[in-house]
Formats: C-alpha cells, structure tokens, sequence
C-alpha cells in the first residue's frame, strides 16, 4: 500500500516508516505538520494515511482538521488517526466525512505490528478500527437515546467489539461465550436500533457507527 505519514515527534515517525516499510508498505510522504499533510494527501492521494492528531503549527487538532479536509476533497480517502487522548469530538469529526475507510487509535495501546498494520489494512479497504476506549466514550455520548439506553449490558458489550470490526468468532473468545449466543445478540441490537442487519462485518460495522455518528 501507498501510505503518507504525518507524526512530528521524529523517533516515533522514523519507527513508523521503517515499520510499515517492513511489512511492505511504501511510505509515499511523511510530515511533520498540518498544511504539509494536506497537501500531501491530496496530491498524493494515498491508499492510506496515518495522521497524528495534533501537529504543528498549534499542537491543537491539525491533524485531524487536514485528514477531514482531505477527505472533502478525495471522498473516501482512508484514514487512521492516532492520538494520545481519547476524544470523542475527533472521532465524529472524522465520521462525518463519511463512515468507510476510517480509524482511531490510542498510541499507547498499538501492542504490535500485526495488530498495527492489520488495522491499517482494514481501514485502507473501507473498513474501520477504532479503539475500545474511544467505542466506550462514544457509546457514553449516545446513551441519553431511548433505543441505546434500551440495550442490555452483553449488547453494549456486543455493539461495542462490532465498531472495532470483530467477528461473531472473536467477540465470543473475546466474552467467552458461544458464537450463537454473539449472532442473538447483534440480532437483537440491530432490532433494538432499527438498523437492518447484514451478512457483512464490514457493512454492519459502518452501520453501527453511522448510527452513533448520527
């Protein structure tokens, strides 16, 4: 995959490059900053971008501001910002360019490189990948909505590992129960949020977020 980087901290960008570079990605362009990563991203148009939130020249959320405008101008550029913080407000900014092809990770819950490119990869493919704990605050923000606030504590559990694009198999290793148990319960949340249910993780995953997007 083509890839443009945008990280100012020089050791942690030079580990990402030669990361990815590992496993056989092509870092295109790498920044440091806000207006060189938009400029970047759509020139180069990459097949992913990892962008840092908070770049200079403000260290507020630059990052993000030239992912969500490049996103505007290439529609469905994929992203995967990675922060520091968990904040809400971030992720529904990045949604609301549109729910494919969109990630947000915590820098200091990224455990390998398996996991780190596996996601990556995801969400170059139009999937997402978005942290537990950034899942949990969005949940947190919708759960004044009668038809959230109406699912039981499993199907919290459930929604919540379906916005990180687990499978029925690795949600019920990751709760310990049967897989048939797992498919009940995304029946019942898809019923309980008037979202209709799909054969796809993908497509159910972009459900479930559009509707906490919403």
């Amino acid at each position: 995959m083509r890839v443009v980087l945008a990280e100012d901290h020089f050791l942690l960008r030079d580990g990402l490059e030669r990361l990815l570079t590992a496993y056989g990605h092509e870092v295109v362009e790498s920044v440091d900053n806000g207006p060189m990563l938009l400029r970047a991203l759509t020139e180069q148009e990459p097949d992913v971008a990892v962008v840092d939130v908070r770049l200079p020249p403000d260290f507020s959320d630059e990052g993000l501001r030239a992912a969500v405008e490049a996103r505007t101008r290439v529609p469905g550029l994929p992203v995967l910002l990675l922060s520091q913080f968990v904040e809400p407000l971030y992720a529904h900014e990045l949604l609301a360019t549109g729910t494919e092809g969109v990630g947000y990770l915590l820098k200091n819950r990224v455990s390998n490189g398996d996991q780190f490119t596996d996601d990556l990869e995801r969400v170059a493919a139009g999937g997402t990948a978005m942290d537990p704990e950034v899942v949990q605050q969005l949940l947190v923000r919708r759960s004044r909505d009668e038809r959230l606030a109406g699912l039981s504590a499993r199907e919290r559990e459930v929604l919540g590992c379906l916005a990180q694009g687990r499978s029925n198999a690795g949600i019920a290793a990751d709760l310990f129960v049967t897989e048939k148990a797992v498919a009940k319960h995304i029946g019942n949340i898809f019923a309980k949020l008037d979202l209709p249910p799909s054969d796809s993780d993908n497509r159910r995953v972009l459900a479930v977020l559009a509707y906490l997007d919403r």
